[in-house]
């Protein structure tokens, strides 16, 4: 369940609700905020984990972001990450939020240097988790589609799944509101689709479906298979189209499979409206076990800066937003705010 905020508990939680206690650093050493990055934005939670297992929604903080006078009449596009902890998704989503920080300057070279860190959302080496609830990036993002119109981009980043201290609950709350949010949801996994990732994500969608059980339409938009790691590029080959094949091969369905498997399938593609999935080399083991790695490109191998490129440019380019839809009609931020106050509770 996601609880409005109390009025009582406002004060005392001002601090994590302002998300003043989020560290931007890339290398989750503690630091303060500048005011270059309070300019520039930072990653808010609008959703905060309790310690009884439930989920709060952080009202005011959700409201300061999508009622600014510039964005709320807005069509609105929401880009989440969502899987597994200790997966890189918030190092991954600080490369989306560079190209929309850099969008403006008509640079094909958005990556940047090769010694400039990278930053935005919290991330750090290690084996412990760091994103707790639901992270916003509170400076919405204008950019133009083909056609002229103006449209809000957002991106949102989640506490990771299956951590020692998360119930199956408490994953399944978190990724099905992220999906439903969103118009792009980010299914991060780590070197293969395997039938367990297909499992979760039946037990995730159908938490979130049930919420939308009056929808006419798929309760969903796009579900992205990012697959981070893979080692079989001889098999299927780096980035959209080796991972459209592999897709393709892990979710056919045939008469001779089991019931099971086949209504497993039959449900994801009920799902969502469209379906891909994208293939990412391993970044190099400088960032992998290295603890005082900090972003730099210089320390990132070549084929994973090419991949991501490709990867953050087929989601961002004015030519492939999605703009976030809710049977059919297409959501304002301000439509935005209203939808996250109507599902904060399943």
């Amino acid at each position: 369940m996601v609880n409005e905020s109390p009025e009582s508990k406002e004060d005392k939680d001002q601090t994590a609700q302002t998300g003043k206690d989020v560290q931007i650093n890339g290398n989750g050493h503690d630091e303060k905020h500048d005011t270059q990055d309070d300019h520039n934005g930072k990653p808010v939670q609008i959703v905060l984990s309790e310690s009884d297992h439930d989920f709060r929604l952080n009202e005011k903080a959700l409201e300061d972001i999508l009622t600014q006078n510039d964005v709320k009449d807005k069509k609105v596009v929401v880009v989440s990450v969502a899987g597994a902890y200790r997966k890189g998704k918030s190092f991954l989503l600080d490369f989306f939020l560079r190209y929309l920080k850099r969008n403006d300057k008509a640079n094909d070279d958005w990556l940047g240097k090769d010694d400039e860190a990278l930053t935005g959302f919290p991330w750090r080496g290690g084996s412990q988790r760091e994103t707790t609830g639901i992270l916003l990036w509170n400076k919405p993002f204008l950019c133009q589609m083909p056609d002229g119109e103006e449209v809000v981009v957002l991106l949102m980043d989640t506490q990771g799944a299956f951590d020692k201290q998360s119930t199956i609950k408490d994953c399944a709350v978190i990724f099905a509101l992220s999906t439903m949010i969103s118009s792009v949801q980010i299914y991060n996994i780590s070197q293969n689709i395997q039938e367990d990732h297909l499992q979760h994500l039946q037990i995730f969608t159908e938490y979130g479906r049930v919420a939308l059980e009056n929808s006419q339409c798929k309760p969903f938009q796009v579900l992205q298979f990012l697959v981070r790691d893979w080692s079989y590029p001889y098999e299927y080959p780096y980035g959209k189209k080796g991972g459209s094949d592999l897709l393709a091969e892990r979710l056919e369905i045939s008469p001779e499979q089991h019931e099971e498997l086949r209504q497993l399938r039959q449900h994801i593609h009920s799902c969502y409206e469209q379906i891909n999935c994208f293939l990412m080399p391993h970044p190099g083991f400088v960032v992998s076990t290295n603890p005082k790695f900090n972003g730099h490109l210089s320390d990132i191998q070549q084929e994973f800066r090419d991949s991501v490129k490709l990867l953050v440019e087929s989601i961002l380019a004015p030519e492939n937003l999605i703009i976030k839809k809710i049977s059919g009609c297409k959501l304002t931020c301000k439509d935005l705010l209203h939808y996250f106050k109507v599902n904060k509770s399943f």
